[in-house]
């Protein structure tokens, strides 16, 4: 078989090593891919958003299938283009995909199906903004979400009683455009301080699998400081998430969002995320992705051990309730390598040193913000690549992870230096 991968970062160079190490895959294509995945695909230099170019790429090389890895082409309805010329792909369809496209109305979706939300309102003017925050608590600490896509940095913590500070970051997304039409309209929400957690699904539209629970690190800096981002690096299965928690969790709102999508009769085949809060025992959903999420599908498909195809091609099929997944009985811990400055500005193109030094068969380097210079790998982008390594426990696997990162060199490099150590500290404890 061959199969195109849509996308450039660290999650599809992930995806694409998981279809090469399949024997049922002849060829892997990425579509535009980076400085690292040609390791394991063909690169091909078209964009995520050209539908018509990928669609033509497909057909003229006789692809079986096309995965999807980023939200833009999905929130711009690839999945509807790709069926209406016949041609096979996985990922929700243009409607489906506002569950993430759109945080007003996922949460609409969310009070439609009973699926238990953190409380929010919704606002498109700064003047509505202002006379929300007279009644505000000023005790109280809000969450400011803009509510169209932002990779992830469309999400400010605001305390009550700083409301100069609240209308800056209002401002700056609904007036100055610092994340383009993102921030247009936006969400405000109550601030829930508990633990995150990440629960990943296949889903053919009908029925589900859940994929071993992660835990992303949202923020730039150790401790939880600093600037939201894409995410700085994830671990899983988390031990924090026990089985009591991982039923409740599938009872009261996974099986709720399927059965939600059935009703809304959403095309939807391919991955499901559903980020978690908890408030004491009680777990809210504070966002979905309609993709696998970044860092943590790099995370996660390094514990597949289910051949990808075979799932892939149960999503299409919709034959997913006939397959049984496994995963292995490890775990899997990731850091993300980042240019200093991001996710605000930063300098790029330094060349990357040290690769060639981890040989370590239970590491893996997925590429996100490289290029090729010549032979040179060099920095095109903020996070630039993510080391990921495997053990039979935590401990192992981060000291394992430390030990790589501790190999690669480039000029103002970043990395947060305690992934997953919270869950070691507290293991101790």
């Amino acid at each position: 078989m061959k199969v195109l991968v849509v996308g450039s970062g660290g999650r599809e160079h992930a995806i694409c090593w998981k279809f090469a190490k399949s024997s049922k895959i002849e060829k892997v294509y990425c579509a535009p891919g980076n400085g690292g995945i040609s390791q394991v695909a063909e690169i091909v230099d078209i964009s995520v958003d050209d539908f018509n170019r990928l669609a033509d790429f497909v057909k003229a090389n006789d692809i079986d299938f096309t995965f999807v890895g980023p939200e833009a082409p999905l929130s711009l309805g690839i999945v509807d283009y790709f069926e209406e010329r016949g041609l096979r792909i996985i990922g929700p369809s243009k409607i489906a995909a506002r569950l993430e496209s759109s945080k007003m109305y996922s949460k609409e979706f969310m009070y439609k199906y009973g699926i238990p939300t953190v409380q929010y309102n919704s606002f498109s003017s700064v003047d509505s903004v202002l006379k929300f925050l007279v009644n505000l608590n000023a005790d109280k600490k809000i969450v400011v979400k803009a509510d169209g896509l932002a990779a992830g940095k469309g999400v400010y913590i605001c305390s009550g009683r700083d409301r100069e500070g609240v209308v800056s970051v209002v401002k700056q997304m609904m007036e100055e455009k610092v994340l383009g039409e993102a921030g247009t309209n936006i969400i405000i929400e109550e601030y829930i301080d508990g633990p995150e957690f990440s629960y990943l699904v296949f889903t053919d539209g009908e029925t589900y699998s859940v994929m071993p629970v992660s835990q992303d690190h949202k923020r730039v800096n150790d401790n939880d400081k600093g600037s939201n981002t894409g995410g700085m690096g994830a671990y899983a299965p988390t031990p924090l998430a026990t089985e009591k928690l991982n039923k409740k969790v599938e009872d009261i709102i996974i099986r709720k969002v399927i059965n939600g999508i059935k009703a809304e009769k959403f095309d939807y085949k391919g991955i499901l995320y559903v980020g978690i809060i908890m408030d004491g025992s009680s777990p809210y959903v504070l966002e979905f992705n309609c993709r696998f999420g970044d860092p943590e599908a790099q995370t996660v498909l390094s514990l597949l051990d289910t051949d990808f195809v075979d799932i892939c091609e149960a999503i299409l099929d919709k034959n997913l309730a006939n397959l049984k997944i496994n995963w292995k009985k490890i775990f899997s811990v990731c850091v993300v390598l980042a240019s200093r400055g991001y996710p605000r500005s930063f300098k790029k193109g330094f060349e990357i040193r040290g690769l060639e030094n981890i040989r370590d068969k239970d590491t893996m380097v997925f590429h996100a913000g490289t290029k090729l210079e010549g032979k040179k790998i060099v920095t095109s982008g903020g996070r630039v690549l993510n080391v990921v390594s495997i053990a039979s426990d935590i401990k192992s696997a981060t000291d394992k992870v430390y030990s790589s990162v501790s190999m690669i060199k480039f000029e103002s490099v970043h990395y947060r230096k305690d992934i997953a150590r919270k869950v070691l500290n507290e293991n101790k404890s």
